[in-house]
C-alpha cells in the first residue's frame, strides 16, 4: 500500500508565557495509507485537532518531521505549504468557516482565487459542485439563510473544489442534526470510493463502523488498547 502521510517523533508545544508550556502532542509516529478511512479518536483535549492541524500543514510541529506524498514538508516555506494544501488537501472545519456575506457559490470558489481562476469559471465549477451535493437551490444564498446541514455541505463543496487527494474533517458532526450526519457519512464514503483518503478527527462513535484505521489519543500521545470500541470519549 502507498503511504500518503507519515510522521516521525512529532511534538507540538504551545507556550502560554514563561515558564508555562502546554505539550499538545508528544512523540507522534504514525503512517496513513492512500485511500483509507482514518479516524483520530480521543476525548476533548487529547490532541486530535492539533494532530489534524499538523498533518494538514495548517500548523507546524515544534519538533519532528511530517512527510506528505513521500516528501519531507517540514522544510517547506509557508508559501509552499499553502500551495500544497490548495492543490492536494481539502479541509472541512468544525464551525464551517464560511464567509457570512458571500453566497454559497462564492464561498465554494474561494480556494480557486489564489490559483488565478477567472470569475466565470469559478462560478461554473462551484455551481457544478453544489449541484452534486443537492444544493442547487442555495447557490446564491448566504450562510445565514441555510440550515446547519446545508452550511456543512457548502463547506464540503469548498473542500472538494480543487479535487484534493486527501479530505480532512475536524469534528464534522458536532454542529449538525442526525439527518445531516447520515448525509455526511454518505458523502465521505462516496469520496473514499473515488480513491480519496479520508481523515476524520472526532470523538463521535458514529465513525467507528466506517473507519479502517484508527489512532487513539490521550494527553497528546498515541495509545494502544485491546478494544477501541471500549475507549471512552467524553
Amino acid at each position: 500500500m502507498e503511504t500518503i502521510i507519515r510522521t516521525e517523533k512529532v511534538d507540538k508545544v504551545y507556550y502560554r508565557g514563561k515558564p508555562e508550556e502546554v505539550r499538545a502532542l508528544h512523540q507522534i509516529d504514525l503512517e496513513i495509507f492512500k485511500n483509507r478511512f482514518v479516524l483520530l479518536r480521543g476525548p476533548s483535549g487529547s490532541g486530535k485537532t492539533t494532530l489534524l492541524n499538523v498533518i494538514s500543514t495548517i500548523d507546524r510541529p515544534t519538533e519532528g518531521f511530517i512527510f506528505l506524498f513521500g516528501e519531507d514538508v517540514s522544510k517547506y516555506s509557508d508559501v509552499g505549504l499553502s500551495r500544497l494544501r490548495q492543490k492536494r488537501i481539502g479541509l472541512i472545519f468544525q464551525n464551517f468557516n464560511l464567509l457570512p456575506r458571500l453566497p454559497a457559490w462564492e464561498n465554494v470558489s474561494f480556494p480557486l482565487i489564489p490559483l488565478g481562476v477567472m470569475e466565470k469559471e469559478r462560478r461554473r465549477r462551484s455551481v457544478e459542485m453544489l449541484t452534486q451535493l443537492r444544493l442547487e437551490k442555495r447557490i446564491d444564498h448566504p450562510p445565514e439563510q441555510m440550515s446547519g446541514g446545508e452550511q456543512q455541505r457548502v463547506a464540503i463543496a469548498r473542500a472538494l473544489i480543487n479535487d484534493p487527494d486527501i479530505v480532512m474533517a475536524d469534528e464534522p458532526t458536532s454542529n449538525i442534526d442526525a439527518k445531516s450526519i447520515k448525509t455526511l457519512l454518505g458523502i465521505l464514503m462516496d469520496l473514499k470510493g473515488k480513491g480519496k483518503t479520508i481523515i476524520v478527527s472526532s470523538h463521535d462513535p458514529v465513525f467507528l463502523d466506517y473507519s479502517e484505521t484508527m489512532f487513539l489519543l490521550k494527553d497528546g500521545k498515541l495509545i494502544d488498547i485491546e478494544n477501541p470500541n471500549d475507549f471512552k470519549c467524553p
